[in-house]
């Protein structure tokens, strides 16, 4: 309420006149020959000077008349006010007709402060105890007023709960992931499991309040700011939408968690947190703060800037939950298996943050908006930090002990089916490593950098360069096979390592040709994968079967100085072949070529050729060889090459030729 000087100046200037002009029609009146002017001037200041005159009596007689009636008016409205504080009931919940009739007493208690106000009584004067007993009246009323304010706004609020909105617990799908060793067959896939929330079910409005009560909430604000009571007012909603927010957040099962608090949460938890906050975050700025904001520009529609204010002062601590959440798991360690989550909070993030800056804009909203936009920054950041360490990761994966039988590597699952996975962000990636894609800092080495001629066939984006993200997983796959080729020498056995690396290269190309990885590495890279793992699958067959197909030749079986089949020397070497046949038996059964078709291309192929060349050495010796000196029938052997990469060692039983 402004303050203003004793006095009434209109009052004292009046008075300031009548003095001068009494003093000047003396001065007039007291000379015997006036002008014709100066006769003018003294009756016009007579004039005036009667007129003056009259209007102050005429003040005098309306203040004193005034001070009795607002006294009487000032009386009738205590009366009611304390009528009222002495029932206990609700006026709101007693009838519309008691609630309007207490708003106009309120406005009527305004009134009647307004004119003593505009009188600006002295401190001094009787009868500025008036204005004080009037002020004492309102603030009764106006604590009356916030109290029914607040239990309006406490007893009509509506659980904001959508039926349509619904999250399923992903705890029990949660993989601990601790390395990437983690990972030993194709379950990997499904630990990479994309979530997504449809934007039908993201954009409503509901009534936080019931919508029969907001006209009454908007008569009692705008009644406290005309009343100069805008603080208690905006205090007490502010305060009670506050609460409101912060359980919907716990009913959405978002707790407050400082950073420290996200740094030391074990996987399989922080996983879970990670998905239902992608969850939450659509819901929450979409239907929450949406429906927020409405009630706020409802209730107080008449108020200009005040919606927005009290808005922001009621949502920012709870926006602020999410958003430190957020910017916890930007901080780190960037590990690989984390990757794939902070993409989905990139995601989410980047498209809520128009309605976020639709939210929160202008001078009341802008810090908000600043750091929606700052932790989208910052996860942008931890997304390429932790693509050098899953590279990294990649590369330098520990090569302790090797896989039993040869089989595809857990390393080479990991990586095929995280890139698979990664495809679903290709736009996200594409802008997050535009600037890493210049100089190539996140590839490793020259050595595991994708060839120019797979740079070419890449994926390419409008202006005919290969897209960050293609050049990426081009550098990935060679860092996956450079790995591979050094885990390989964990095996004593060459063919095991070519078994090894036909498995895992064979492995790589079949997951390529997918539609989500075909796009990016296209035919080109698949073709020179497939002619690599053949090339594996004929070095395997020459240093497994050289030696074997060597003893069915016909060098060293003739008899000293002469061309005749020493039969001493046929018997000996169909003895040899059939140790060595049985040695590759029980050692290549137990290896393993996951790939049904895969494996049995090898063993059709090795059975062509180590078959046709039994038959041949036995039908060309059919006259020197006796049947008792036949261990296994052509057609015996070629069903046990079919035992082979069968993952199950097993023994030769001997067997007779009919």
């Amino acid at each position: 309420m402004g303050d203003c000087k004793p006095g009434n100046p209109e009052v004292e200037v009046g008075e300031d006149l009548i003095v001068a002009a009494k003093s000047i029609a003396r001065a007039l009146g007291s000379k015997k020959n006036l002008t014709h002017g100066e006769r003018k001037i003294l009756a016009d200041l007579g004039t005036k000077l009667s007129s003056l005159m009259t209007n102050r009596s005429t003040l005098n007689e309306i203040k004193v008349e005034d001070f009795g009636d607002i006294e009487d008016r000032l009386n009738s409205i205590q009366d009611k006010v304390m009528g009222w504080e002495a029932d206990q009931t609700m006026i709101w919940d007693s009838s519309s007709n008691e609630a309007n009739e207490y708003l106009n007493t309120v406005e009527e208690a305004r009134q009647v402060i307004e004119s003593l106000e505009s009188l600006c009584l002295s401190k001094d004067d009787e009868k500025y105890e008036l204005l004080n007993r009037a002020n004492d009246v309102l603030q009764t009323a106006m604590t009356r007023l916030e109290d029914e304010f607040r239990y309006m706004l406490v007893q009509n609020r509506q659980p904001c709960a959508p039926e349509h909105m619904s999250f399923r617990s992903c705890e029990e799908d949660a993989v601990d992931v601790n390395s990437l060793m983690s990972f030993g067959d194709d379950s990997v896939e499904d630990s990479f499991q994309r979530d997504s929330v449809s934007r039908a079910s993201e954009d409503s409005i509901i009534d936080l309040v019931r919508p029969e009560v907001i006209p009454d909430l908007r008569c009692i604000a705008n009644m406290m700011f005309n009343c100069n009571y805008e603080r208690e007012c905006t205090q007490a909603y502010t305060t009670l939408r506050r609460d409101a927010l912060d359980e919907s957040l716990s009913y959405l099962e978002i707790q407050k968690l400082s950073i420290e608090d996200v740094r030391k949460m074990e996987w399989v938890s922080l996983n879970s947190k990670i998905r239902r906050w992608v969850w939450v975050m659509k819901i929450f700025v979409r239907i929450y703060l949406a429906s927020e904001k409405w009630l706020s520009e409802q209730i107080f529609e008449e108020l200009g800037p005040v919606r927005l204010d009290c808005f922001v002062e009621a949502s920012k601590a709870s926006i602020r939950q999410l958003l430190n959440f957020a910017e916890a798991m930007s901080i780190g360690p960037h590990q690989p298996e984390k990757l794939v989550r902070i993409l989905d909070m990139y995601e989410v993030l980047a498209d809520v943050l128009p309605d976020i800056d639709d939210l929160y804009f202008g001078e009341a909203g802008s810090s908000i908006s600043m750091e929606c936009h700052d932790v989208l920054l910052r996860l942008g950041e931890s997304v390429k930090a932790t693509v050098i360490e899953f590279e990294k990761a990649i590369a330098s994966n520990p090569s302790t002990n090797p896989v039993s039988g040869g089989g595809i590597h857990p390393l080479t699952r990991y990586v095929m089916n995280y890139m698979r996975t990664l495809t679903d962000y290709g736009q996200i990636l594409d802008l997050l490593l535009k600037d890493c894609d210049e100089g190539d800092p996140v590839s490793l080495s020259p050595d595991t950098s994708p060839t120019k001629e797979e740079e070419n066939k890449s994926t390419h984006d409008s202006s005919g360069r290969k897209s960050p993200m293609a050049r990426q997983f081009l550098s990935f796959a060679s860092s996956l096979e450079s790995n591979l080729d050094e885990k390989s020498k964990l095996y004593r056995d060459a063919s095991l390592q070519h078994v090894f690396l036909m498995n895992n290269i064979h492995y790589m190309a079949q997951k390529v040709k997918g539609a989500e990885l075909r796009l990016i590495f296209e035919d080109d890279w698949i073709r020179k994968r497939n002619r690599k793992f053949q090339q594996h699958a004929m070095s395997y067959q020459r240093a497994s079967w050289s030696y074997i197909l060597s003893l069915l030749k016909e060098e060293g079986i003739q008899n000293p100085g002469s061309n005749s089949i020493s039969k001493s020397l046929l018997k000996e070497r169909l003895r040899s072949f059939y140790l060595a046949f049985e040695e590759i038996y029980k050692v290549q059964s137990a290896w393993l070529i996951p790939d049904p078709q895969l494996r049995e291309d090898l063993q059709i192929s090795t059975s062509l050729n180590v078959i046709q060349a039994y038959r041949t050495f036995v039908g060309r010796h059919s006259n020197d060889i006796s049947d008792k000196l036949i261990k296994y029938s052509a057609d015996d052997m070629e069903n046990y090459l079919m035992d082979l990469f069968e993952g199950s060692p097993k023994l030769l039983q001997s067997s007779s030729r009919r």
